[in-house]
């Protein structure tokens, strides 16, 4: 992109406020809904099956419709599509605060991920087309990265504070202000270099294959839950993602311009990232979700003190990522920072394993959460510099969002598998334990201890796969300063290796 590298705007530090806060509202809207949760599910009558689904709604959109959003970005301009989706994620969020029933809350959940889709890709390729100087951009994107990570505490502890003091709502409506800031300030300070588009046309029946064989893989892992594994819709539905996945791959192959060009992911360390990033959010995914329920039910914390009880597992992430990670990275192989950081995160996981009824937080909890913050943040921070290293500057967007791509569908199937898992403990404790109980109140407890404690040893399994994965696909040398990265890979120059850092939502 020589044009591009010869103009530089001089309002693009400004430009960056704007596209960060974009970011930090989308990555609060992620941890925000789960600590308001538990009050939503009250107050419209949610049922326990039915309760993942805000969750789920919102990922299964965001993920089935990432690398749609990266080409979109791409072909229609990164700006206009980056205020649509700013536009759009406002809206959703007012519908999603105004919901009067459980099928409003899930469809504004839906469709914040939709806009979402179009957001984060748009922001992403925003900076990389906006910095193209490789130091600036690597500071660019280090400030970027350090504000999705904070935007989890943040939303956790908003999130707890706005459910107890004022209503649950509020973690919708709060999204709005965000979003009207962020796109008055880009419509007055961003100027995207025209000739930073791609000029292919849009791949509709990758699109098409794509987002419906992900949601069919969801979906069936969601189904699995309230039906079983061996169920006809269960199986069907696995059939079929299989069928429009594989039916994706053969259409890329041939097709002229495809939204994902397999050359992204056929790459041996990049398949390798995308691969244990995916597994690691899948243990993770469902953790927060069972412990904020553990918290507020089994230990009767209130939602502030749930949210800043979860502040130590963000506080290590932060460390991992920009003491352990970012410092690292320029004199360790990514796979030796990797493999230990998952293991690490495996360790803390191993430790929530023994939570019960009385369970002490200083004394298990809080270890726990700084290992699990520690170990994830120092494997993140490597992995985000290789999912985009080495690829020529056309494939940057769709590589970055097959990084949000492959942990929006982790996400969305760890929260399913893991649901899965504990609903069928949890039933086996209390249909085993019935007869003996002093109390059903006590042995509900019991029951629901036992079925998080289930699920937390396979989330703990799942991050031992991947760490195995990362130290066996990734063979790369170490990352080095941005001398290095702008000489590496296809001799595309510094435009093909940006570490994207993208925090798990």
């Amino acid at each position: 992109m020589p044009e591009t590298s010869s103009y530089v705007d001089p309002r693009r530090w400004k430009a960056l406020i704007f596209i960060a806060l974009a970011q930090l509202m989308v990555v609060l809207d992620a941890t925000i809904v789960n600590i308001a949760l538990p009050s939503a599910q009250t107050d419209l009558g949610i049922s326990d099956a039915n309760r993942q689904w805000v969750i789920t709604a919102y990922a299964l959109a965001f993920g089935g419709l990432l690398l749609f959003g990266g080409r979109v970005a791409d072909l229609w301009g990164r700006k206009r599509t980056f205020v649509i989706g700013l536009i759009g994620f406002a809206v959703a969020s007012a519908l999603g605060g105004a919901a009067a029933n459980e099928g409003m809350l899930l469809g504004a959940r839906a469709l914040q991920g939709v806009f979402g889709a179009l957001l984060a890709p748009s922001a992403l390729s925003l900076l990389a087309v906006t910095f193209t100087e490789a130091r600036e951009r690597a500071k660019a994107f280090g400030i970027f990265g350090a504000i999705a990570g904070g935007g989890g505490a943040v939303g956790l502890i908003l999130g707890g504070v706005l459910t107890e003091y004022m209503n649950w709502r509020w973690t919708f409506f709060v999204n709005i202000p965000f979003a009207v800031i962020a796109a008055t300030g880009a419509l007055m300070v961003i100027r995207e270099p025209a000739e930073s588009r791609n000029p292919s046309r849009l791949d509709v029946p990758g699109v098409l294959l794509a987002t419906l064989g992900l949601v069919a893989l969801v979906y069936g892992f969601t189904r699995a839950e309230s039906d079983g594994w061996g169920a006809g819709m269960t199986v069907g539905l696995f059939v079929a993602a299989a069928v429009l996945l594989g039916a994706f791959v053969l259409v890329e192959a041939k097709v002229k311009s495809p939204l994902l060009p397999l050359r992204v992911v056929t790459e041996r360390n990049r398949g390798g990232v995308y691969m244990s990033l995916g597994l690691a959010v899948i243990g993770m995914f469902g953790l927060f979700l069972f412990l904020t329920y553990y918290m507020q039910i089994v230990k009767g914390y209130t939602p502030v003190v749930t949210g800043l009880a979860f502040l130590p597992m963000i506080v290590g992430m932060i460390t991992g990522s920009t003491q352990i990670g970012a410092r690292l990275m320029t004199r360790v192989r990514p796979r030796l920072l990797m493999a230990p950081g998952f293991l690490l995160a495996a360790v803390g996981m191993l430790m929530l394993t023994r939570i019960g009824l009385d369970t002490s937080y200083p004394a298990l909890i809080l270890p726990a959460f700084l290992l699990l913050g520690l170990g994830m943040g120092t494997a993140f921070m490597p992995a985000m510099s290789l999912a985009t290293h080495g690829v020529q500057p056309r494939d940057a967007g769709v590589a970055s969002a097959m990084v949000n791509t492959s942990q929006q569908v982790g996400g969305a199937i760890g929260t399913a598998l893991l649901n899965t898992i504990a609903a069928s403990a949890t039933t086996a404790y209390a249909t085993s334990h019935a007869a003996g109980a002093r109390s059903p109140e006590l042995l509900k407890l019991q029951s629901m201890v036992h079925g998080y404690t289930s699920a937390i040893w396979w989330a703990a399994g799942i991050l031992v796969v991947s760490a195995a994965l990362a130290f066996t696909f990734i063979s790369t040398g170490h990352q080095g300063g941005p001398k290095q990265v702008a000489g590496s890979g296809d001799g595309e120059g510094a435009a093909e290796d940006v570490p994207v850092p993208v925090m798990a939502h």
